[in-house]
């Protein structure tokens, strides 16, 4: 008889809206004791499960699960790159981008079936000024409204957008110089992102096409746009065709070094930081091995409140055509309209 792989779950109680105790019921009811032998820690403070993590990879633990949102994967994720330990996937956040590229179910019970099949595989992750990430980094626009959002008293996908919207079209572009291995660039641009797994969370396809095993990022990178295409670029992020939009730059690249005009907010899988005018970002090919869904199939039975929200926006725009078109008060026309969708959500 083969002896039972260590496994750990690694449970943040506050991530996401999940009630935690019923996901420690199902890890007892539902594990599979017969090739598993489980331990449950709950974080008690920021970067506990970092700590946690980072000792059962010394300790040779066979699987740590991290159970909670990006930022709790993150921490885990981190925390076992370079070695035998893999990580395993319960997502419980508002955005849960990792989980939904590697099509890990949304439903924590379904989840855990995944953790029981225990196919475990490698994959690249990305580098930030030496914090890793693991599906996407960036700044300008996006890492900006990371951190409104890690400033807001209240979390998910109707505080994200609320934020867009009251920040989106006042936001002002920067200019970056971007320098991979074929020469340096300029750029005026809304946002840069890289991206080593195609979502920000959510279903919101930043790069569509990426992928975590092919030893390069996809770097995008918005140009600007009036408040006209606004809707359609938001459409595109969520119908998987941004890339096939007039406003969008792409290229692949293993490293790149990023200079702009002025000091500010960078995000890692969402979570921002502040830092200075220079930015490093590279690929680390297969530095973590982790637990798929050996079916790979996409877990979009969940309604997304973005996407609706979005759509609505964008098949009611000429309602506020007018208005956009008057300049003054293009902001508050499209925030009324908005604000009042999501208040039906």
């Amino acid at each position: 008889m083969s002896q039972k792989k260590q496994i750990t779950f690694i449970i943040n109680p506050i991530s996401g809206g999940h009630e935690k105790e019923d996901i420690l019921e199902m890890i007892k009811d539902h594990l599979d004791t017969t090739h598993f032998e489980a331990n449950i820690r709950m974080t008690e403070y920021a970067g506990h499960a970092a700590d946690i993590a980072r000792q059962c990879a010394k300790d040779g633990i066979d699987i740590v699960v991290a159970v909670g949102g990006d930022g709790t994967i993150n921490e885990v994720a981190r925390s076992v790159t370079h070695s035998q330990t893999a990580l395993g996937i319960i997502p419980c956040g508002s955005g849960n981008g990792l989980a939904r590229h590697l099509c890990i179910p949304m439903n924590a019970r379904k989840a855990l079936n995944i953790i029981n099949l225990c196919q475990i595989e490698t994959f690249d992750y990305g580098v930030i000024n030496d914090i890793p990430f693991f599906c996407t980094c960036g700044m300008g626009f996006d890492a900006f409204i990371s951190l409104k959002f890690a400033e807001a008293g209240k979390r998910g996908p109707i505080t994200y957008v609320e934020n867009v919207l009251k920040e989106g079209l006042n936001y002002k572009p920067e200019t970056y110089e971007v320098e991979d291995e074929t020469g340096a660039r300029r750029y005026k641009a809304f946002l840069i992102a890289c991206a080593n797994a195609s979502q920000y969370g959510n279903n919101a396809y930043i790069a569509p096409q990426a992928s975590m095993r092919d030893g390069v990022m996809d770097v995008i990178i918005m140009e600007p746009f009036t408040a006209m295409e606004a809707p359609q670029i938001s459409i595109d992020l969520f119908n998987k065709t941004l890339t096939n939009n007039s406003k969008i730059k792409t290229f692949q690249a293993r490293k790149i070094h990023i200079h702009r005009q002025e000091s500010g907010a960078i995000h890692y899988d969402g979570d921002p930081i502040m830092t200075g005018k220079d930015i490093e970002v590279h690929i680390e090919p297969l530095g973590i091995r982790i637990i798929t869904n050996p079916e790979a199939i996409e877990d979009n039975s969940q309604p997304n409140p973005l996407l609706n929200a979005f759509s609505e926006l964008f098949n009611n725009i000429n309602n506020v055509r007018e208005d956009i078109e008057k300049g003054g008060r293009k902001i508050q026309a499209i925030n009324k309209l908005m604000l009042r969708k999501l208040s039906k959500l």
